[in-house]
């Protein structure tokens, strides 16, 4: 398994910086949840993949493969009811990062998340957020997706 550092920011709502940004439509469902592990399934355009994430917080274990699409869609009935849907929008935010952003529609409508992947605990330690970025979230376990997909948006 890779080692994953992020750090995730719950935004006020969709902010300027997505004008012009690349983004794509995501589906993803998870098969199984249990205490620090998911498995989960993503799809985005004609990619389709399982993952498999170990831990919480600033840094995670992560291993992703690609699915035929048929295996996916006899998967995919599993997730029923631990689901999200988003756009993901890719927002360079300088120094060579940028920023995922989310913003999901369906049962989360209105929730608009960002995070920021790093090459070292070192890097995401000395990070410092834009503005827009809000409220930073990171391991919060209400704002995971997999809570997100099982019990919505998290009460102010």
């Amino acid at each position: 398994m890779a080692a994953e550092i992020e750090r995730k920011f719950l935004l006020p709502g969709p902010p300027a910086e997505l004008q012009g940004s690349p983004s794509r439509q995501i589906e993803q469902g998870y098969l199984a949840i249990s205490e620090g592990s998911e498995v989960r399934l993503r799809r985005s355009g004609d990619a389709h993949r399982l993952t498999v994430k170990k831990g919480h917080g600033i840094s995670r274990q992560e291993t992703e493969v690609e699915l035929p699409a048929e295996v996916f869609e006899e998967l995919w009935p599993q997730t029923e009811g631990r689901r999200v849907e988003k756009v993901r929008h890719l927002v360079d935010i300088g120094d060579g990062l940028s920023a995922e952003v989310d913003v999901y529609s369906g049962e989360l409508e209105g929730l608009v998340t960002a995070e920021v992947e790093f090459e070292s605990g070192e890097a995401a330690d000395a990070f410092v957020a834009p503005d827009w970025m809000g409220r930073e979230v990171t391991g919060d376990g209400r704002y995971a997706n997999q809570t997100l997909a099982t019990a919505g948006i998290p009460e102010a």
